[in-house]
């Protein structure tokens, strides 16, 4: 009698499955085709960044200044323009036409001078003055910002120029917060003239930010200057990104050419 009543036991356990099987297998064809997406984990940058060494003066700035305030500048602050992925190689290219040998060099954005690997490749955002809105991302060049391959908390340079600002200066800090910062290699305080960098995620030395924070503040009648190869800020576990301007134009940076000679 035990024998029988395990038996029907199993016997009853196996239609149980065979019942669940075929319930699952109603419902797969029932249900939509689901997609599993994998998202990239985000970790937060630091909250304060580990100084450079290097102490920071100010140099006085040709008038006028800025029309607005630096941070709501969308030539100043790159933040307000944004940018969108570039569908284009990510390799150093060469352009044809001529070359200024007093360009900005990034290959002295580091240490130890190199070019390094294209790791993305970026179309900033143009803006529209007579609406004040940003409008369609710049096709040409194809592209305006890219990333570069750097190593955590890897000092960053300012890359070194045929420009003096005086005083064995080549150029003037226009923006900064903690993440970005905007440098000039003239004396006014804009980019319609002359070259500017515009370098994301990074980590700015935060001596170099409270010095400008206060010269913005005081009426940017001085701002913060820096020597060739002066450090200014340092790498996060993302990569940085760089973008060139000259005369207010946004070039293309991976032009060997130009700017990694």
């Amino acid at each position: 009698m035990k024998k029988l009543f395990a038996n029907l036991a199993i016997a009853i356990l196996l239609a149980i499955i065979a019942l669940a099987g075929i319930g699952n297998q109603a419902r797969a064809q029932e249900e939509p085709f689901s997609q599993r997406i994998f998202l990239p984990l985000a970790f937060p940058a630091p909250a304060s960044c580990a100084t450079t060494g290097a102490t920071y003066v100010g140099l006085t700035v040709n008038p006028p200044p800025t029309d607005r305030p630096a941070a709501q500048h969308p030539d100043l602050n790159l933040g307000l323009r944004g940018y969108a992925p570039a569908n284009v190689p990510g390799e150093y290219i060469w352009l044809g036409g001529p070359t200024d040998a007093r360009a900005p060099q990034l290959t002295t954005l580091f240490v130890t001078p190199r070019r390094p690997d294209i790791v993305s490749v970026w179309r900033v955002f143009d803006w529209n003055w007579a609406q004040d809105r940003r409008g369609e991302v710049i096709t040409s060049p194809p592209v305006t910002l890219m990333g570069l391959d750097a190593a955590q908390d890897e000092l960053l340079l300012l890359p070194d120029s045929g420009y003096d600002l005086g005083q064995g200066y080549e150029a003037l800090v226009l923006y900064a917060d903690s993440r970005r910062i905007t440098l000039k290699y003239t004396r006014e305080d804009n980019v319609i003239w002359g070259y500017a960098l515009h370098l994301e995620n990074i980590c700015v030395d935060p001596n170099l930010l409270a010095l400008y924070r206060s010269m913005d503040a005081q009426g940017r009648g001085r701002l913060p200057a820096l020597h060739p190869g002066q450090p200014f800020a340092r790498a996060l576990r993302t990569p940085p990104l760089i973008a060139i301007r000259d005369n207010g134009s946004f070039m293309d940076p991976r032009s060997r050419k130009d700017w990694w000679r």
